[in-house]
């Protein structure tokens, strides 16, 4: 509203002059006010850049446009025949209330169903969809973000990113639907690669941010590295950054020619321009990073993979921090370098909960603005909610061809498979993998990890949901040069995170995380203890013959014989190995800890498949039919009556809580 119309005084005279003027008639004031404010029919704009706003759809009260220009330009003002009932929201609101709604991590969660386990699941984005619609049925506007790592993870997606291509993406068509307003780029974002996130940023009608994202070239951003979101006037400003550790996981060609920097660096950089250019209302971080800075680092350390927390302490400016990455349930305050209170909120993964916060906003007349006065968050479980049955009815035909397509036999299997035996020694199950790693690039060693705790191929027919438990992630195929030496010391550092030194037979095989107090610590998110590392971390090796000794400390765990082939492994030879490019880009730090950098990982990268793993599986069951499982027992853990105790004794902790 025009500031010459906030003034309650002046209010009160044109009420009481148009209350007083008499002559003209009732059909005179239509008239006259269709004249004066004609109603715009421009469309409205959805995607923005950094520059533009966006706005939330709203009905437009012309009257006060048109009364406006009637007194200061001095031309007669219709008078009824009654006084002029003024709306009750007509003048200036004391207080706003933005309701702000955060998801993360939803890794293709968009439909009530696991296409990969064929079952239902009490959470999805179509879940949210109704707690949404509940909140902008309020008296409140909604803004609604997103956390980042969208696009990988059910084969719903997949099927969008690789298989049905020519149309637009799933992911675009609900979140458009869904009506965002900004999202940040996640790593298995990028991970999809340029063909598919390109393509979806194209087709959605909101921004992603990336203030971190810079040409390499330039030093400029990559993307769009923030956004100004109006709502009832108010400008909220959204800061989006990822995690910095994307050159650690992914191949640069699936990000040519942009790095990533520091979060906190890249926060002290925009926030002065933000509040210089924008004047908004409030500063929010959108980042695709977690709270805990020392989950593969230290706080001290550049690029620090979950600087969120980070951030809010170091970097002046911030109100309100949405965070992801972790799949955690995040919900904190943490004081900034002044002293102020930064509300932190991070939703889990899968559409589990979203991070929500009501900001209040009340006018201040001195100042003729808006200020904060409330800022008030919490996370919101989603599994009380009820799917969206409108989105469910749309989207139905889409549901049911994924359905189909991941229930599409591609061979059969001779016996069931675990990857519960892969976390205590050689196992059918990696040794599938490690025979198409080996099949597909001929490398003389394969390197490879479960991917999943607790995952299972059944005995008999094999459908395409089965390769997406067997292989979870698009990790390409890549063949790199590795002296003996540092395949060595790479074995020292997989087996020293995985198994415990035991002292006795009472002890764990797994090497368990422990508090201050020496207590395993439970995790609720997995519904089992921590391990000192993620299993998929658990690198074994085909190729070679080696013994794995618990009873020894780490770095002296692993003893390797011979090549499979008889020849002696000599640690001053060179040869060639197939590995993942998570790990090939230093993904769980076992390349460094074999003393190759991530610079230097690059120059050893031989070769890279075109398609990821997932990929090739499918196509060796679809080739062979029929798959007879087989462990080449290549590897052994000893002292052996050790490792079974110890297997006794971890098992119960990895799985009697598993749901």
């Amino acid at each position: 509203m025009n500031r010459f119309l906030r003034s309650p005084l002046i209010l009160l005279m044109v009420i009481i002059a148009l209350s007083l003027i008499g002559c003209a008639t009732s059909k005179d004031v239509q008239e006259h006010a269709i004249e004066e404010a004609p109603v715009s029919t421009a469309p409205i704009e959805d995607t923005v850049v950094a520059s533009q706003v966006i706005e939330e759809p709203k009905a437009v009260v012309s009257q006060e446009i048109a009364a406006e220009a009637t007194i200061e330009q001095g031309e007669p003002v219709a008078v009824a025949e009654k006084p002029i009932i003024l709306p009750d929201d007509w003048g200036q609101k004391s207080e706003i209330t933005i309701r702000l709604i955060e998801t993360s991590d939803l890794h293709g969660s968009i439909f009530p169903y696991d296409f990969a386990k064929d079952t239902t699941s009490s959470t999805s984005l179509m879940q949210i969809a109704t707690y949404v619609a509940q909140e902008r049925a309020k008296d409140q506007s909604v803004v609604l973000l997103d956390a980042g790592d969208l696009l990988q993870g059910q084969p719903l997606v997949y099927y969008y990113n690789f298989v049905k291509t020519g149309v637009p993406h799933i992911v675009s068509q609900i979140m458009n639907d869904l009506a965002y307003d900004a999202a940040a780029v996640g790593n298995h974002d990028i991970e999809a690669g340029p063909d598919v996130y390109q393509k979806v940023y194209r087709e959605v009608r909101f921004p992603f941010l990336a203030a971190n994202a810079v040409r390499i070239d330039t030093g400029e951003p990559a993307i769009a590295p923030y956004a100004i979101i109006e709502r009832e006037g108010l400008r909220i400003a959204v800061l989006g950054m990822t995690t910095p550790y994307i050159p650690k996981w992914l191949p640069q060609n699936l990000y040519e020619g942009v790095r990533f920097e520091d979060m906190v660096d890249t926060a002290k950089k925009w926030i002065p321009i933000i509040q210089e250019q924008e004047k908004p209302h409030l500063i929010v971080g959108l980042f695709h990073a977690g709270v805990d800075e020392t989950y593969s680092g230290t706080a001290e350390e550049k690029g620090n993979e979950n600087a969120s927390k980070l951030v809010a302490k170091q970097v002046e400016g911030f109100d309100l921090i949405f965070t992801g990455h972790d799949h955690q349930d995040t919900n904190m305050i943490v004081a900034s370098p002044s002293g102020k209170d930064v509300l932190i909120l991070g939703a889990m993964n899968g559409a589990r909960s979203v991070g929500t916060a009501s900001a209040v906003f009340t006018f201040d007349e001195q100042a003729n603005d808006y200020r904060l006065t409330s800022l008030e968050g919490n996370t919101e479980m989603m599994d009380s909610y009820p799917a969206d049955s409108q989105l469910l009815e749309t989207y139905a035909a889409v549901g049911q061809e994924v359905k189909n397509w991941v229930s599409r036999p591609i061979g059969s299997i001779s016996e069931t498979i675990s990857s519960r035996d892969a976390m205590f020694g050689d196992s059918k199950f990696v040794d599938l993998i490690h025979a198409i790693q080996l099949e597909k690039t001929g490398a003389q060693i394969s390197i490879s990890a479960p991917l999943s705790l607790d995952a299972q191929i059944k005995q008999g027919e094999v459908y395409v949901r089965d390769m997406f438990n067997l292989y979870p992630y698009e990790n390409l195929l890549f063949t790199m040069t590795m002296t003996g030496k540092e395949i060595r010391d790479f074995a020292e550092y997989s087996y020293g995170k995985w198994f415990n030194q035991m002292k006795s037979l009472d002890d764990d095989l797994i090497l368990f995380k422990r508090d201050d107090s020496g207590n395993l610590i439970f995790n609720t998110r997995y519904n089992t203890y921590d391990t000192a590392t993620r299993y998929y971390n658990y690198d074994s090796f085909a190729g070679i013959n080696y013994v794995v000794d618990v009873t020894k400390p780490i770095g002296q765990k692993v003893n390797i014989k011979t090549l499979s082939n008889g020849v002696r492994f000599d640690s001053n030879k060179t040869y060639t190995v197939a590995i993942n490019s998570y790990r090939a880009q230093g993904g769980g730090g076992h390349l460094e800890a074999a003393g190759i950098t991530p610079e230097t990982a690059l120059e050893r990268i031989t070769s890279s498949t075109v398609k990821d793993l997932r990929y090739y599986l499918m196509e060796a069951f679809e080739t062979r039919k029929t798959i007879v499982p087989t462990v080449d027992q290549n590897w052994l853990v000893i002292p052996s009556l050790w490792a079974e105790r110890g297997k006794k004794n971890s098992y119960p902790k990895l799985y009697d809580t598993v749901q």
